[in-house]
């Protein structure tokens, strides 16, 4: 069970601690599509939060899409993009056992909607068709204000896929996607309620990914001694933002977090100079790297660096490889 924790001397308020713990649980996957949320009852005994304060965040989680309510049953993950459906990629009935299951459910529900089978027939094929078509094109799309996350979304998708990423604003998601006839929107599941409304009317489909859990990083930041300096350097500064909150709800005040856009050289030699520990990611390694080794004669000991080398979640890679029908 995924455990929160709340700092109730914190300047940062409760509920922004809740809701972005647990946005960080949907999008590293921790609480997959479909999983029940703890009741408010549950998270008041875990948290001392009132139950009131996690309805709220309940709300605000279900208005940014993430979560639905089931009345009577509870509040679950809501499963977004092509996740609604099981997706058949292959009939080779040893390898994928359930395959045959599920052509043979999918066809006897079009047959009693009143479809014939070779109407079924060219349903199926339609749809393949279509999204071989979508594949061909792939788009990656993230807020201006956090472009790097994109930037981080597209190198990882680049390495992985081996396949031609495109990097557009979701600001200008809308006028790019009138300008073509298929593709595939790609982006993480803090963004994709924003991308499925600019892309459901254009008729074009939205793949959410999901995002590294951070296990090990987070399980180090627990073991750093108190009042110790730790360093956070990214492309992106809304990795930068939700990492700090986070840290902050584990640790508190036990900690020093210094933040720095790769693009800061000023703040990464303060960090360097300063940090016990330093997290970075792929693309911010380099230069890190470089600034210890720049200022390895004014610090005593040169602080740990840790990179971590993915985004997105390796499993969340291979689905998508299915998806787009390239594994």
């Amino acid at each position: 069970m995924v455990q929160f924790h709340i700092q109730t001397d914190s300047d940062i308020p409760a509920s922004t601690q809740l809701f972005n713990q647990i946005r960080f649980a949907i999008a590293s996957r921790q609480f997959p599509p479909g999983h029940r949320l703890p009741s408010t009852r549950q998270l008041a005994m875990q948290t001392g939060l009132h139950r009131n304060t996690i309805s709220k965040v309940y709300r605000q989680l279900e208005n940014t899409g993430l979560v639905e309510a089931q009345a009577g049953s509870g509040i679950y993950v809501r499963a977004q993009g092509n996740e609604h459906g099981n997706k058949l990629k292959s009939p080779i009935l040893e390898e994928y056992p359930l395959a045959n299951k599920i052509v043979q459910g999918s066809i006897d529900q079009l047959l009693g909607q009143g479809c014939t089978l070779n109407q079924a027939r060219e349903l199926f094929l339609a749809e393949i068709d279509w999204r071989l078509r979508c594949s061909a094109r792939v788009v990656v799309t993230a807020p201006t204000e956090d472009i790097g996350v994109g930037e981080l979304m597209a190198k990882e998708l680049e390495q992985a896929l081996r396949i031609p990423i495109q990097l557009v604003p979701m600001e200008q998601l809308g006028d790019f996607l009138d300008q073509i006839s298929s593709g595939t929107v790609i982006t993480s599941r803090y963004f994709i309620g924003e991308a499925e409304s600019i892309s459901a009317p254009r008729s074009v489909r939205v793949i959410p990914v999901d995002i590294y859990d951070y296990s090990q990083e987070i399980q180090l930041v627990g073991g750093l001694p108190k009042d110790s300096y730790l360093g956070l350097v990214s492309l992106s500064p809304g990795m930068l933002r939700s990492t700090e909150v986070i840290i902050h709800s584990i640790r508190g005040e036990d900690l020093l977090v210094m933040t720095a856009l790769v693009s800061d050289e000023y703040k990464i030699n303060s960090i360097v100079r300063s940090a016990r520990t330093i997290f970075c990611d792929q693309p911010s390694f380099a230069t890190v790297k470089a600034a210890i080794n720049a200022a390895r004669e004014d610090i005593i000991r040169p602080p740990q660096l840790i990179c971590s080398e993915n985004y997105i979640g390796s499993k969340s890679i291979n689905l998508l490889k299915r998806e787009l029908g390239l594994g």
